[in-house]
């Protein structure tokens, strides 16, 4: 699923490796805390503590933990359902490169200028072809024929704008 939470390659680990990933988030490693969190999350199913240590290794910038998190705020899962936090977080991970948070956000601006306010859907349409369009430059699945459907209900001038805005993204 496109918007699912990002996870270890390598799957569990085993019992000596938990205790070592806990070691090394309890002494803040952000990598191990976002293993911890993956471990909780997808294998116990303890969101409530995988939303801690998403939380800690997200506030040291650690886009994969940001993405996740904010999916987790979007399910409610370990948090109450809150839109507003899931898109702060998501927006994070996309500003600072991830593919997967750009596709989200990318899909959610689509969304919006279908089901919008009418007034905002060519800015919805622009944001939505310029993060599918970042994503795919990464080669995230789908997101070139995403990237392309998008450009078919838009305008020759909200194309350009998307390229403009494309070429003018800094990572944050």
């Amino acid at each position: 699923m496109q918007n699912s939470l990002h996870t270890l390659d390598d799957g569990p680990l085993p019992d000596d490796g938990i205790k070592h990933t806990r070691a090394d988030a309890d002494a803040g490693h952000a990598e191990a805390q976002f293993g911890l969190a993956v471990l909780l999350a997808c294998g116990s199913g303890d969101y409530s503590q995988a939303v801690q240590w998403y939380s800690r290794a997200a506030d040291q910038n650690h886009r994969l933990a940001q993405f996740n998190l904010g999916q987790m705020y979007a399910r409610g899962q370990g948090v109450e359902l809150n839109e507003t936090e899931a898109v702060m977080w998501i927006q994070r991970a996309a500003h600072g490169g991830d593919a997967g948070a750009q596709f989200n956000l990318g899909d959610r601006c689509g969304r919006a200028s279908n089901h919008g306010i009418e007034a905002d859907a060519p800015e919805s349409r622009i944001e939505s072809y310029k993060w599918f369009k970042l994503a795919a430059a990464q080669g995230y699945r789908d997101s070139l024929a995403r990237c392309d459907a998008a450009t078919m209900r838009m305008t020759h001038e909200e194309v350009s704008e998307g390229n403009r805005r494309v070429t003018d993204f800094v990572l944050s």
